[in-house]
């Protein structure tokens, strides 16, 4: 399957990585079974990582305490900010973690089941690695949109109909 057909699969799945192969083929203009072997082949070539669940964790009576935390590195000589980045991003409360311009080296998305816990892992385990010389920590207030899924619904049209 050519590349621009690839993209176009990677584009639909990202936005709903439920969707069959039998959906996606029309979508794409393409046979079921081209969209499956493209998909295990972007499969088998570390292009599609993981299928991702977007869980609205208020509506489920769950308290998460997510934060974004940007992280100043000293660069190590012959690695840069890899050996920093790569030690934390292992961590599992680190949800992601990118190396960004700016004020800041690293941001992460930490997820913790509360502010004590979240607080220590960043004290603990953030703080005291060499080559860290600070962290900025924001926290997440509300959610109004996350992987293309909105958590607020829009507003339903509540006028009354007017017939002739």
């Amino acid at each position: 399957m050519n590349r621009e057909k690839e993209i176009e699969i990677l584009e639909i799945l990202s936005r709903d990585s439920r969707l069959s192969a039998e959906k996606v083929a029309p979508m794409v203009d393409a046979t079921v079974e081209e969209v499956e072997n493209a998909i295990a082949s972007l499969e088998e070539r570390g292009v599609i990582k993981r299928y991702n669940l977007t869980v609205d964790w208020e509506k489920a009576g769950i308290e998460r305490i997510v934060a974004f935390i940007d992280v100043k590195v000293v660069p190590a000589r012959e690695v840069g900010f890899e050996a920093v980045a790569m030690r934390i991003a292992r961590y599992p409360e680190v949800k992601s973690s990118w190396l960004i311009s700016g004020g800041s080296d690293l941001r992460l998305i930490v997820e913790a089941n509360s502010l004590n816990q979240l607080a220590s892992f960043v004290a603990e385990n953030i703080a005291t690695i060499d080559g860290v010389t600070g962290t900025d920590t924001h926290f997440l207030l509300r959610k109004y949109k996350e992987d293309y899924a909105l958590f607020e619904e829009p507003d339903k049209d509540s006028r009354l109909v007017i017939a002739p």
